[in-house]
């Protein structure tokens, strides 16, 4: 069993795997790619597979915790996830992006997180409408930036917020989180939704629809 390492403060930069010994049929991949490093660790690279940890593990936190808005729930899905990536290793095809498979993963376990303890959060939610903790700026959830007499109003704005997104069917939510926080576009939110890119416009439009309706008297 590889060891995962989820100590940040113990981390250096990832430093990329060796590049030799491709498994067969996999030269059409760039050796460096995420896809090529994790075929090699369904090879028996153990080595491959600490330095995808390393490299996706702080993001996979901040992914995580806008979702369940508890720092340490986050780290132990992190930590499933990359658990559920191992062991996954063997029957791992690079059909699509490293990164594709990697959210797919995080998402089930997030949705699934949700419904499991809905019960122990009905004061709890989404904080769209708070400044992101790295960039400072705050989504753009409504057409322009708020008037003076909106700011008087921004408290209320935000408790609205809270119940709306959560109100949000489950996808619409994901969708917008990867749109807002991950940056992802259509095709990769898509794919990791197993949606084509016109119907993921359609979902992220219905969602932004919903708030930007539900949320008008505070625009």
């Amino acid at each position: 069993m590889a060891t995962l390492v989820l100590d940040n403060t113990a981390m250096g930069p990832a430093e990329a795997p060796r590049r030799d010994a491709r498994p067969a049929g996999v030269y059409d991949l760039d050796p460096a790619s995420d896809a090529a490093v994790m075929l090699r660790v369904a090879a028996g690279d153990e080595d491959g597979f600490n330095y995808l940890v390393q490299k996706y593990n702080r993001a996979m936190i901040h992914f995580l915790f806008r979702m369940v808005r508890n720092q340490a729930v986050a780290e132990e899905l992190a930590q499933e996830v990359f658990l559920r990536v191992y062991r996954s290793r063997e029957s791992y095809r690079a059909e699509a992006k490293f990164t594709t498979w990697l959210y797919r993963i995080a998402t089930n376990l997030a949705v699934n997180h949700a419904r499991d303890t809905k019960h122990e959060r009905s004061a709890q939610t989404l904080y769209l409408d708070q400044p992101d903790e790295e960039s400072g700026t705050t989504p753009d959830l409504a057409d322009d930036e708020p008037s003076a007499e909106q700011q008087l109003l921004r408290k209320e704005r935000m408790a609205a917020i809270k119940i709306h997104v959560m109100a949000l069917p489950e996808r619409q939510r994901m969708a917008v989180l990867m749109h807002k926080y991950q940056g992802m576009d259509y095709r990769e939110i898509g794919d990791v939704l197993k949606l084509s890119e016109s119907a993921t416009k359609s979902l992220l439009f219905r969602a932004y629809q919903t708030l930007r309706e539900k949320l008008k008297e505070f625009v």
